[in-house]
């Protein structure tokens, strides 16, 4: 880890600082999903067809829009028969069951990380348990995990809902998040929640993403040491908006989100002679070096990246197109070899 000199000084002359967090940006979920939506423009040709946006950043987007993906809210716009991926933050059996209804040939780009707490959905209904999901109402992810078992889940957002839980059987009550929550958070409303349900159980594994962590465990250590945060992300990324909250949880002066540098203020910058810079997990570097290229114009050069994880997880392309891929692989050599022998 960069070592950060904590020394006071009142020379007002001393150099502008970036701390620069590390690890930040795509994680290996949104990276397998952009990809996932490449691949399959490479290899059926525009145009692809997304069921919301691949992954929530505004830049990606349009970026694949130019390539030749369509994005739509739901299945339904989407023609019979087309090329279909489904998003990162993954979608309900109902939704799957409208795809094929329409014979669209779909490609799955759930994050992994979503699918497991689908799968705990799966099981803790069979088991007979009430399933308290913490998360954003109206979140996608939210909505797609709820969507396992609906007549199970009960969605915590609040106060509010904790106040209003109703379940069958205290023995048989567990709690799972979305995973792009803080985590300190998330901890506070299980702690709220295992006041008034004493016999809450905890899920098998922690639901919250590695990444969602890593980010945030980061973004604490450069916040407490940062006049001024900076995260790179969309409004409608989850833990980019969390990233936000934990800096100034952690002590930054001010924090604020940008899309890019573009929405870098100037009033920001009185008085300020260090400033953190973060992404969200679905933000692409050159995002990053746009703001900090803002920030060197500004007079901060003094760039020391402050590494607080290493992340080299992978995750492989959807079975779906794998198989795609890989018959046309095959096809490709058998005519290869059909054409030498001839």
């Amino acid at each position: 880890m960069s070592a950060i000199n904590n020394t006071q000084t009142t020379d007002s002359k001393a150099s502008k600082k970036v701390l620069l967090a590390a690890p930040r940006g795509y994680c290996a979920g949104v990276d397998r999903a952009v990809i996932a939506v490449e691949k399959a423009l490479d290899h059926y040709g525009a145009p692809v067809y997304v069921r919301k946006q691949i992954v929530h950043n505004q830049f990606v987007v349009e970026t694949l829009e130019r390539r030749g993906a369509i994005f739509v809210e739901e299945v339904d716009e989407i023609p019979e028969g087309a090329v279909t991926i489904f998003s990162a933050h993954g979608v309900s059996p109902a939704v799957v069951q409208e795809a094929q209804s329409r014979n669209l040939h779909t490609i799955d780009a759930t994050c992994p990380l979503v699918t497991k707490v689908h799968k705990e959905v799966q099981r803790f209904d069979r088991e007979g348990y009430d399933i308290l999901l913490i998360g954003h109402d109206g979140h996608e992810e939210v909505e797609g995990t709820a969507g396992e078992a609906p007549h199970a889940v009960q969605l915590i957002d609040g106060d509010e809902d904790i106040e209003n839980v109703k379940i069958k059987d205290p023995e048989k009550v567990i709690w799972l998040s979305q995973t792009t929550l803080s985590v300190d958070e998330t901890m506070d409303t299980v702690n709220k929640l295992r006041k008034k349900l004493p016999t809450l159980q905890n899920p098998p594994s922690d639901d919250i993403c590695y990444a969602t962590q890593n980010r945030q465990v980061a973004i604490k250590k450069i916040g407490a040491q940062s006049d001024l945060v900076i995260v790179v992300g969309s409004d409608n990324s989850s833990n980019t908006v969390r990233l936000v909250e934990v800096a100034l949880d952690a002590g930054a002066k001010a924090a604020y989100r940008v899309e890019d540098e573009r929405d870098v203020k100037d009033e920001w910058f009185e008085g300020v002679s260090t400033v953190g810079v973060s992404s969200g997990a679905s933000v692409p570097e050159i995002l990053v070096n746009r703001v900090l290229r803002d920030l060197a114009e500004r007079g901060f050069n003094d760039v020391e990246t402050v590494t607080t994880a290493e992340e080299d997880i992978q995750f492989s392309l959807p079975k779906e197109l794998r198989k795609d891929l890989k018959a046309s692989i095959e096809k490709k050599a058998a005519e290869q070899a059909a054409a030498k022998a001839n």
